[in-house]
């Protein structure tokens, strides 16, 4: 399937074929709630005839977006906790969150900040409050990364991107400069040489996270964008969400590591799914995590392990849970489980042979 342009209201899923006309009865209150947009990229991956399609489960909504189960809350990693000012979430020590603005190029389904992004969301951050944000983060020398996100920053115009990052120029205790972004794959054409000189006029070090969560996503002009990007000495790193039905399987994952490594992206977090309203649908337990993770241990190169991490609600910050793979027995004695599950003394039992 091709489209010319994004897809952003019910008529146009219809239209492309992605929804029917006969659950648009169920889907007027849930795109009355949250925002609707796949790129033309996105759209092109989806195959109508698939239900189980994991580029439409990310995109297209859902009645089931309709459910909110108590322990799910608008706010699921308490930004607003550490929000000292409009735009900034300062939760640890040496680093912030400049949130710029709040719209995207597309609208995850399972979006952590669904209540604050989109058309109806927080916007762009104003030109006061903007000022604001940025003598905050000059009047705080710990401060030695700021990371934009939102909303996706890459949909500013390089002009205002250029404009922010020579602000930021200007404050010698900054040394990192981090983007969170989907828009080198949802909308590759995006990242030419304007996009790429915005994002370089600090002279400070920049990092592009990459959020990108099944293999299909990276598509030829995907990996052509990340190579530009890289090309030009931007770091990218990966961030992926663990979701059912997309990439719930030992396989998918490994394949979606190894093709980040492939494009010299390094894999960095694997996000279990926030407690944001309405996205039970698409969480696994923390167990089921755990074993999927296990299993990328001796299947996939060192390169290609993601940190599996846990937002803990309430605005505490990020925890590894990734399965233990060492037992402490006490006497200064461990056990260690191989990547076959196989639990082996350590140090080794007297006698026993040692194998490189």
């Amino acid at each position: 399937m091709k489209t010319l342009q994004s897809l952003k209201t019910l008529d146009d899923l219809e239209t492309s074929g992605l929804v029917t006309d006969s659950q648009r009865a169920d889907l007027t209150a849930v795109a009355a709630r949250y925002a609707i947009a796949i790129t033309p990229a996105m759209a092109a991956l989806i195959d109508p005839a698939d239900p189980n399609d994991p580029i439409a489960r990310q995109f297209v909504p859902d009645a089931a977006e309709l459910v909110r189960l108590p322990e799910e809350r608008e706010d699921p990693i308490g930004d607003g906790a550490h929000s000292p000012v409009e735009g900034i979430v300062h939760r640890y020590p040496d680093r912030v969150l400049l949130k710029a603005v709040h719209v995207c190029p597309v609208y995850c389904r399972f979006c952590f900040r669904r209540e604050m992004v989109g058309p109806q969301g927080l916007g762009t951050l104003a030109s006061q409050a903007m000022d604001k944000a940025f003598a905050y983060i000059a009047d705080h020398p710990e401060i030695w990364e700021v990371i934009l996100t939102g909303g996706d920053p890459l949909v500013l115009s390089p002009r205002r991107l250029a404009s922010i990052m020579e602000r930021l120029s200007a404050i010698d205790h900054v040394k990192i400069v981090r983007f969170h972004t989907r828009v080198p794959v949802v909308e590759p054409e995006r990242v030419d040489a304007a996009l790429i000189a915005a994002l370089k006029a600090s002279g400070k070090t920049t990092y592009l996270a990459l959020h990108a969560n099944h293999p299909r996503e990276l598509t030829a002009d995907a990996r052509a964008a990340c190579a530009r990007l890289v090309d030009a000495g931007i770091v990218m790193v990966s961030q992926s969400v663990l979701l059912k039905g997309v990439n719930d399987d030992a396989e998918i994952l490994a394949t979606l590591m190894r093709a980040f490594v492939e494009n010299r992206i390094k894999p960095y977090y694997l996000h279990h799914p926030d407690l944001a309203p309405g996205t039970s649908h698409f969480r696994l337990t923390i167990e089921e995590g755990q074993a999927l993770v296990a299993s990328l241990r001796g299947r996939v190169s060192g390169l290609c392990q993601p940190a599996y991490i846990l937002d803990i609600p309430g605005g505490h910050g990020k925890a590894v849970i990734s399965a233990s793979t060492i037992e402490d027995k006490g006497g200064g004695c461990y056990t260690v489980s191989d990547f076959n599950g196989e639990a082996h003394a350590y140090p080794p039992e007297s006698g026993q042979s040692r194998r490189g």
